[in-house]
């Protein structure tokens, strides 16, 4: 999520390693948002997309409670508006953001997700993607827990490579992406450069026109 310092349509198929099991998430994805193999953690930070908007975008970010610690409670605290502002010196800054993202990607592989992917969550703040704004709108935001300058797991990419192929299998109109530093230049910096891009794409079979951004 990169939080504050101080404080062309799919192709027709999905391709690539991620495949197998794409198709079997779909309809449950498809239908109400909810990928049925992630564990539900409901958080108040979300509201409705504008009517009629497709997802075409899936944003990428980072995040550590406190930074650069991992495995605690802190995500998830912070994107249900429970984290303690006493509990580390960092959280008092932080506590009242009401944010939140679709997904959030643990270091063991393990998969939460805290808002259904037919609503929109709160993870992109003021951003622009092939020049449109407000990309929360028609877009789903997966966390992965980490930090720009740490290298994130094979398990990490592997369940990201999956995720990514049975979204694509429920939500046909998307076509792109992005890092949130990519979408928020100056502002964010996340996934950052420990994040392997030509790997990820190659294990999910992205297009590679989905990483165009103009």
């Amino acid at each position: 999520m990169g939080l504050p310092r101080t404080v062309g349509r799919r192709s027709a198929s999905v391709a690539g390693p991620a495949a197998g099991a794409a198709m079997a998430q779909a309809p449950s994805l498809a239908i109400d948002g909810w990928h049925p193999r992630a564990r539900r953690v409901m958080s108040p930070n979300r509201d409705a997309r504008p009517a009629g908007m497709a997802i075409e975008l899936v944003v990428l970010h980072n995040i550590s409670l406190p930074p650069g610690r991992f495995s605690g409670g802190g995500v998830e605290a912070l994107f249900t508006n429970r984290l303690d502002p006493r509990a580390h010196p960092y959280y008092a800054g932080i506590a009242a953001l009401k944010v939140s993202a679709h997904f959030f990607l643990r270091r063991d592989g393990s998969l939460l997700q805290f808002v259904s992917c037919n609503e929109r969550a709160w993870h992109a703040g003021v951003s622009r993607w092939r020049g449109r704004e407000r990309c929360n709108d028609f877009s789903i935001g997966i966390e992965i827990e980490g930090a720009d300058a740490v290298p994130y797991t094979e398990r990490q990419y592997v369940r990201l490579a999956r995720l990514l192929g049975e979204l694509r299998a429920a939500y046909p109109a998307l076509r792109g992406v992005a890092g949130h530093d990519e979408i928020a230049p100056g502002r964010k910096t996340d996934p950052g450069p420990a994040f392997d891009w030509p790997r990820f794409l190659k294990s999910s079979g992205v297009p590679r026109a989905w990483r165009a951004l103009g």
